[in-house]
């Protein structure tokens, strides 16, 4: 694969790290993943986080792809869409098969 396009895909997955790399927002992620969709009430029951403060951690995952909102009455649900972890997960996956290959180049190397 060209190095642009691994580029490119890097590019696109950043907001999923970015919005991953917070501490609150991961724990959102895997209540989500664990518990499936909750309302904003839900996911601050037992928390000192404002319902507030998770709503606006919510709008960033969101903007990243990662969950998404839908109403069910008056009750807005929160559910995690796994679709753009995956694709990060493939971006760090050809990284990793980059760096597979440059070590065992190094390896060839100094073993001749």
């Amino acid at each position: 694969m060209p190095r642009r396009s691994n580029t490119a895909k890097l590019r696109g997955s950043a907001p999923v790290f970015a919005a991953l790399g917070d501490e609150t927002r991961l724990a959102l992620v895997v209540r989500l993943c664990s518990d499936g969709p909750r309302s904003i009430t839900r996911l601050t029951a037992g928390s000192s986080i404002t319902r507030q403060a998770i709503t606006k951690h919510l709008h960033v995952l969101a903007g990243a792809g990662l969950v998404r909102d839908v109403w069910r009455g008056r009750e807005r649900i929160w559910e995690f869409d796994a679709e753009r972890l995956n694709e990060a997960r493939r971006c760090l996956d050809e990284i990793s098969k980059g760096w597979d290959g440059a070590l065992a180049r190094l390896k060839k190397f100094v073993e001749e």
